[in-house]
């Protein structure tokens, strides 16, 4: 019976390093040949991608519901923010306008999502390099929004890469740092 449990523990190991491995920006891949919009935005959702991935990566219960303060973001609280902050760059290249709904996730639901997001960002990016002329829609209290593309870079994007920097932070202080090994400068990880 025991060999059974020891069995059944190993795979039930494999199978949850399989789906971790499936998962995209466990490192950064090779440089593009050319500086363009559409490279260094790549890049950009890439680095974005890469820091996600490891400042998620092994998260507890005690992690996703650590709060600095009472009034305080919990990692889960931000963690659900990212991933609507791609979704709300997916729907412009997508030409649809973002509604700010979001049906209740669970971590493993919100960290994959968000990856995947961020993963076909870039499979966009290079299917219309062009997205000088993709407006970002949303509608905010009733009230129907359009803005240029920038607002997507310094919005959406740039906020999600604040908020994954609060989630390093707060795992830090529950007491669950980073992985040893992780380089946000290489974006390789080295275990």
């Amino acid at each position: 019976m025991k060999n059974v449990y020891v069995l059944l523990f190993a795979l039930i190991t494999m199978t949850m390093n399989a789906q971790q491995q499936e998962l995209p920006y466990a490192e950064i891949g090779p440089y593009q040949d050319e500086f363009t919009a559409h490279t260094v935005l790549s890049r950009m959702v890439e680095g974005l991608g890469y820091r996600f991935y490891w400042a998620t990566e092994s998260l507890t219960e005690n992690d996703l519901s650590y709060k600095p303060s009472e009034s305080g973001r919990s990692s889960m609280n931000a963690i659900e923010h990212i991933y609507g902050l791609t979704e709300m760059v997916i729907h412009a290249f997508e030409g649809k306008q973002y509604d700010f709904s979001q049906d209740p996730m669970t971590f493993e639901e919100l960290r994959s999502g968000t990856l995947m997001n961020l993963k076909k960002m870039q499979e966009m990016l290079a299917e219309n390099p062009d997205f000088a002329n993709m407006p970002i829609k949303f509608n905010y209290n009733g009230q129907d929004m359009v803005f240029p593309f920038w607002h997507a870079i310094n919005g959406p994007l740039s906020d999600a890469l604040w908020h994954t920097g609060q989630v390093v932070m707060l795992r830090r202080a529950s007491g669950n740092p980073l992985p040893q090994g992780v380089n946000v400068f290489t974006g390789k990880t080295m275990m």
